[in-house]
Formats: C-alpha cells, sequence, structure tokens
C-alpha cells in the first residue's frame, strides 16, 4: 500500500492504494464516487471516462499511481450545488438513458467542448469515438452536446 495524493474534484485528497490498483476502483470504492462505471473493463466502452488533468482516459486503464499528485474530474465535478447545462441537455433531450455510459459521454463531452467552441455533428461523433452506448443510437447524444449551449 502506498498514499497516493490526488485532487479529485477540485478537493486535494489521500488514500492508501496498491500502486497499481485500477484508478477506477479507487474512484469507486476508496472514494465512493461511483458515478463512474465500469462497462468493459478494457478501455473499450469509455463508461469509466474521467478527466486527468485535463485529459479524457479510461480509469479502467490507469494505476492509481499515474494519477499521483494530478488532479481527476469525475462526473460529479461537474456539477456544483445543480446540474451543468451539459447535464440538463441530456435529461431534456433524452441523451441520458440507461445510465451506464452517460457519465463518461457526459465527461468525454465536457473535454470535447473545452477544445472546441462550436461542434458540429462530425465533430461530437469523432470526440465520442471511444464512448459506446447500446441504447440511444447517439443521436441524442449529438442534440444533447449541441442544445447544452456554451462551454461549461
Amino acid at each position: 500500500m502506498k498514499k497516493i495524493t490526488l485532487t479529485v474534484n477540485g478537493k486535494k485528497i489521500s488514500v492508501q492504494a496498491h500502486p497499481f490498483a485500477r484508478l477506477l476502483d479507487v474512484i469507486r470504492e476508496g472514494l465512493e464516487l461511483t458515478g463512474t462505471k465500469e462497462g468493459c473493463g478494457e478501455g473499450e466502452c469509455g463508461a469509466c471516462s474521467v478527466l486527468l488533468d485535463g485529459e479524457l482516459v479510461n480509469s479502467c486503464l490507469v494505476p492509481v499511481l499515474q494519477a499521483n499528485g494530478k488532479a481527476i474530474l469525475t462526473v460529479e465535478g461537474l456539477s456544483k450545488k445543480s446540474l451543468c447545462p451539459l447535464q440538463k441537455s441530456f435529461m431534456k433531450c433524452g441523451g441520458a438513458q440507461c445510465g451506464i455510459c452517460t457519465p463518461g459521454m457526459l465527461i468525454a463531452s465536457q473535454a470535447l467542448k473545452k477544445k472546441k467552441k462550436r461542434l458540429s455533428p462530425k465533430d461530437i461523433r469523432e470526440g465520442l469515438a471511444g464512448n459506446l452506448c447500446r441504447c440511444t443510437g447517439y443521436s441524442q447524444i449529438i442534440e444533447s452536446i449541441q442544445k447544452s449551449g456554451g462551454r461549461t
């Protein structure tokens, strides 16, 4: 076990974890932030997406030691006292359905919106290429992102 220091959703914390524990497990079990989901456990579905120092990563593939001293944004960090515009738009437009992919989609969308102010459907499809959804057919997700307004 090793002391790992992280800044999670703006709050600096320390946890005791095996250095090669998956960041996903530390987030879900150690920090009890269960919004981040495990889909495939192989980095193929994007359900476990988080931002690690602003970069989109699959937390199921990242050893927690690699995140030591870094900032992590999970889906819980998108909203402060109320839902952010992106979350509201996902609800309004039907972008959130069963809920397995939604946290990863929201985080990937956040990363995408930070990079580019105006997003075409093509930009969004390319930006979300690493995130799988089996419920929506993606059209509601694309609409949700486009209708969420400016940067989040």
